[in-house]
């Protein structure tokens, strides 16, 4: 029988082919050779690099270049592009950018970014991108892509355009430039009783009828001679998108993943005849076509658009909900991914809601994104998703978002994802709005008026949704509980993820939120876990690599006291990362996080000789429960025992 030597202990492994999983294991809690040693000092593993950076379109799921399985998450950065104070940039200077950049890494264990661009700022003139701006936004960018984050740039609108808002109106907007604005001759913007900015969408007249002219490429008479909209849109999209292919090194560019094309498109209004599914088959997509081909021209062809739907295609309020969801772009192929945002209307409202989000509350909405990905034939992205951190429903925060982070991890409720694991479906890829590390601190003139410099929150239509603020002392510090934003989550499966679920046990003020409660009917599984946070994991090999399987642990998981439970080996303390060549020393090790010396993964190498098709299982827990030997091997023949009669 083939054996994996792991802290000196040998420990039986499956024959290959096997349809059953053995659990004869030993968990060790002695030490031997420095446990739980932190490999930031360590040569990078062979399985990093170039491969692992270029990520892109399989099917349903993103694929790295050794053929795993990759899972984006992080948050926008940032809502500060919305702003003048910056000149419509994420962050001041290109220091702050490298401090955000290092943070977010060590902070939250975040792999990607969607990172804002303003069409105002690169368009200043029609016709006329401007460099300057361009330069000092590539050079923001280069902070992330440095540090290892994959980034997928978004030219960022909301409501249009800032321009088109008064001086001393309540509200504001951001996209399309002066000149354009100027040109088209809007009439006054009113969005009469509004109780939220966004109502302006479907109430101001000036936003709406300003959205309808960019879809219907408008002809407007300017300075520089007759322009029509939308062509100066694509035109400027594709001169920053050639700028920045050339301004990034090809290893800072291989980690591009692809381009958002605009943010939340709506109609404005439809015309005689027209709804919103029409709209999206003949106007939306056939925009996406052209954007595609920008792309291409540009030197992006290997990279997807990431494409949105109608942005009131998935809404939780009924009387906001519109068909749509691309349903008749057919199977549109690697070229795109699907990208969607969610807010709990309901929640954020304070009356179709009055109390605060419960275990299962998203799997439905989140559950029609995974649909939506499987019709489509394309890999789906949760571009924004938040709740306001402030105000009279900011004490929902802790259940909303946690909420959602359980939705994008699995499609099951807590209470029934151990009874019915097969169900758990695809973890999603996501970007939480948003990383703002001005929050609280800014000096935004609202709509140009000097008499209203806005310092609070985000400094925009009143949101306060920033997952970060600077401390006094000026570092990044998390505005929300770390065990929900700093996650365990499958950066990279050798294989393809059949559920996934971790219970994070974070707070509600001092109320622990505990929704994914191991059974009964696992009582060694539950000792291990205690009270503690943990991580369970199952895959199946696909036989296309050798490289491994990687976990991000939360920077508050001691790899010293991480207990794992799996077919490959059950330990306490997994030793860092070694190989011969390609051939792990330990099928169960830890590694330091590319970009992050202080931060850990989890990697899990399957025997090279393993038959295809090989069903894995991981229980990752924080060592809060300071399990036996004999609980450890009880607690794997306990796993190999459910995911044998699980139904995968």
């Amino acid at each position: 029988m083939p054996t994996h030597e792991t802290r000196g202990i040998r420990i039986g492994r499956p024959r290959p082919g096997r349809t059953r999983l053995l659990g004869v294991a030993v968990l060790l809690l002695a030490a031997a050779a420095a446990p739980g040693t932190p490999a930031a000092a360590a040569e990078a593993p062979w399985f990093d690099g170039r491969a692992a950076d270029q990520v892109t379109v399989d099917g349903t799921r993103f694929a790295d270049g050794h053929g795993r399985e990759v899972v984006l998450r992080g948050f926008n950065v940032s809502g500060e592009t919305k702003l003048e104070e910056n000149g419509g940039l994420p962050f001041a200077t290109t220091a702050d950018a490298r401090k955000s950049a290092a943070a977010m890494r060590h902070l939250t264990g975040a792999n990607a970014v969607r990172f804002l661009l303003s069409w105002a700022h690169a368009e200043p003139e029609p016709g006329q991108v401007d460099t300057g701006y361009l330069e000092q936004a590539t050079a923001q960018m280069k902070a992330f892509l440095d540090a290892g984050i994959q980034v997928f740039p978004d030219f960022h609108q909301d409501l249009y355009s800032r321009h088109l808002f008064d001086k001393d109106s309540w509200y504001s907007g951001d996209g399309a430039p002066k000149w354009l604005i100027d040109a088209g001759g809007y009439p006054k913007e009113s969005c009469g009783i509004c109780f939220h900015w966004g109502q302006n969408i479907t109430q101001n007249q000036a936003v709406m009828s300003a959205t309808r002219d960019f879809w219907r490429n408008r002809a407007l008479t300017t300075g520089a001679g007759t322009v029509r909209v939308q062509d100066a849109f694509l035109a400027t999209a594709e001169k920053t998108m050639t700028y920045l292919a050339r301004q990034l090194t090809d290893d800072q560019f291989t980690r591009v993943v692809g381009f958002d094309p605009l943010n939340e498109p709506y109609a404005g209004a439809y015309d005689a005849g027209q709804n919103s599914r029409t709209w999206e088959k003949d106007v939306l997509w056939p925009f996406y076509e052209k954007f595609r081909a920008r792309m291409d021209a540009a030197g992006w062809q290997d990279k997807p658009a990431f494409v949105e739907p109608n942005m009131f295609w998935n809404s939780n309020l009924d009387f906001q909900r519109q068909e749509g969801g691309l349903l008749d772009a057919g199977k549109p192929g690697p070229d795109y991914v699907f990208n969607t945002h969610y807010y709990d209307q309901k929640a954020i409202s304070g009356i179709f809601m009055p109390g605060k989000a419960a275990d299962g509350q998203y799997a439905g909405d989140f559950g029609a994104l995974r649909d939506r990905s499987t019709a489509l034939g394309l890999p789906a992205v949760m571009s924004e998703f938040g709740h306001p951190l402030a105000g009279f429903t900011s004490d929902k925060a802790p259940t909303v978002v946690k909420g959602m982070y359980q939705a994008l991890d699995s499609r099951l409720p807590g209470a029934s994802w151990w009874t019915r694991p097969a169900a758990s479906g695809a973890v999603l890829s996501s970007t939480q709005w948003q990383w703002d590390i001005y929050n609280g601190r800014h000096h935004e003139a609202m709509n140009g008026n000097t008499g209203k410099v806005l310092t609070e929150g985000d400094a925009w239509n009143d949101e306060d949704l920033s997952a970060v603020r600077l401390d006094d002392s000026g570092a990044a510090a998390l505005r929300q509980d770390a065990r929900l934003l700093d996650r365990i989550y499958p950066r990279a499966v050798a294989g393809r993820t059949l559920a996934f679920t971790f219970e994070d046990r974070s707070r509600d003020g001092s109320t622990t939120l505990s929704w994914d409660r191991v059974p009964g009917s696992l009582p060694n599984v539950a000792k291990v876990t205690g009270s503690g946070r943990y991580g369970m994991l199952v895959w199946r090999s696909a036989g296309a690599t050798d490289a491994p399987t990687e976990l991000r642990l939360p920077r508050d998981f001691d790899p010293a006291r991480t207990t794992v439970v799996s077919d490959l080996g059950t330990l306490t303390g997994p030793p860092a990362y070694t190989a011969h060549g390609h051939t792990a020393d330990h099928p169960v090790a830890t590694a330091a996080e590319p970009g992050d010396g202080d931060g850990n993964r989890l990697v899990l190498s399957a025997p090279a000789d393993e038959a295809t098709g090989t069903l894995h299982y991981a229980l990752i827990a924080d060592g809060t429960a300071a399990p036996s030997a004999e609980q450890g091997a009880d607690a794997q023949r306990e796993l190999e025992r459910w995911a044998a009669d699980a139904g995968f």
